[in-house]
């Protein structure tokens, strides 16, 4: 389709003499945009991605993906309704929990909380927070022994050894009204899961120890389901639904959390649109850059013409010669972008490093590094756009140049 004669020329008006170094230049500009918005916008899905990626594996990693909330009185035989929910197709585990929230004091230093009651094995089945232990260990918890996250313990000055009091409301009816209930326990453990709110304000303590502080009294509060496909945890709902009947209310993780993850999806989207702009205006500058590539050569194209080169040919020539453009700077946007994208976290501890300030604050960000997963698809999909915008950008200049009358071209030379 292309002759070499038409490559040649089209290399040549790419790499212009001494005296026409000003095309040379705006044609860098143009790759150099190109590549720019190529690689930002890898980079932003990237990270957007990641972000994603880290947030649902650790509340998924900490929480179920349904959950069959009880009433104030909790479930009373909730090891037999465990046991029927454990019995349904793609169900991997059921934990019962006693769930509530608290006032946590140590040190002069107070805070909101919420405690989740669980038995030992469940706990240590969870490898989100098994694996997160820094401090102590969850095989060892017993009676009023407690679980607590890394910035909690810090926050408060906390050790192991050291006793953490909780305050519930639900407490004793006297004469002068409802007191408090309050009660100090030992730390047992320290864990960091790595998501600053369940790192800052999640306990936990034996479910016999929970049912005894809340007052539950064998009773489970709620009870959390893990199935094998949880984008698929509607389904689950409808079969699990029948088990439960009028005993309680099940919540999935889509709903629980729809806000938070419905706030990222339309993050992405608008932050996709945005950054398309980038490559958008870069595909503009081809389309003038071509311009006055075709204005400068209407002499070279005159003489092409003369000699007898064909319409077709002249098009070929400038097409190439834009398309060139567009696919190395295509390509170079697609390497800087993976590039930093694998290594964002490093660059990140190397700017914060290098001036002093914290980048990622994890109380704004939930996460205490900077994630980022590249997606085959997303990347295919920048590429993609990116080519057949420049290849687009090349048609009008290169058409505008076959039409070019040569007896014009030539009328004052």
């Amino acid at each position: 389709m292309f002759g070499p004669v038409e490559r040649l020329i089209a290399g040549r008006y790419l790499r212009p003499r001494r005296e026409e170094g000003f095309v040379s230049v705006i044609a860098l500009c143009m790759l150099i945009k190109i590549e720019l918005g190529v690689g930002t916008l890898i980079v932003v899905l990237a990270v957007m991605s990641g972000f994603r990626a880290e947030l649902l594996g650790r509340v998924l990693g900490l929480n179920g993906h349904l959950t069959v909330q009880a009433g104030p009185d909790g479930f009373a035989d909730f090891d037999a309704l465990a046991l029927r929910l454990g019995e349904a197709d793609g169900v991997l585990s059921v934990t019962p929990l006693v769930a509530g929230q608290v006032m946590a004091s140590a040190n002069g230093v107070a805070s909101g909380a919420l405690v989740r009651g669980i038995r030992p094995d469940d706990l240590m089945a969870r490898p989100t927070i098994a694996g997160g232990v820094r401090a102590g260990s969850l095989e060892a918890l017993g009676d009023e022994q407690i679980a607590i996250g890394s910035r909690m313990a810090y926050r408060m000055g906390l050790n192991l050894g050291d006793r953490l009091t909780l305050i519930s409301p639900k407490g004793a009816a006297t004469a002068f009204g409802t007191m408090p209930r309050m009660k100090a326990y030992e730390i047992g453990a320290i864990f960091e899961v790595g998501m600053f709110e369940y790192d800052n304000s999640f306990i936990f303590m034996p479910l016999e120890e929970a049912q005894l502080y809340f007052q539950l009294e064998d009773r489970a509060s709620e009870i959390e389901v893990m199935v094998e496909n949880p984008d698929q945890v509607w389904t689950y709902r409808q079969e699990l639904a029948p088990i439960v009947g009028q005993l309680g209310r099940i919540v999935d993780w889509q709903q629980a959390n729809s806000q938070f993850f419905t706030a990222l999806r339309v993050e992405r989207n608008v932050m996709f649109l945005i950054l398309s702009l980038i490559i958008m205006v870069a595909a503009f500058n081809i389309i003038s850059g071509m311009i006055m590539l075709v204005k400068d050569k209407s002499r070279d194209i005159a003489i092409l013409r003369t000699v007898g080169a064909t319409r077709g040919a002249i098009m070929r020539v400038f097409f190439m010669s834009g398309a060139a453009i567009g696919v190395t700077g295509t390509l170079a946007g697609f390497l800087l972008g993976l590039g930093f994208a694998a290594n964002i976290e490093t660059i990140r501890q190397w700017l914060q490093g290098l001036t002093g300030t914290e980048l990622f604050a994890a109380e704004i960000y939930f996460l205490s590094h900077l994630p980022a997963r590249i997606e085959v698809k997303d990347v295919v999909s920048v590429v993609l756009m990116s080519l057949g915008l420049s290849l687009l950008a090349t048609l009008y200049p290169s058409w505008r140049a076959a039409r070019l009358d040569p007896v014009e071209a030539l009328r004052y030379e």
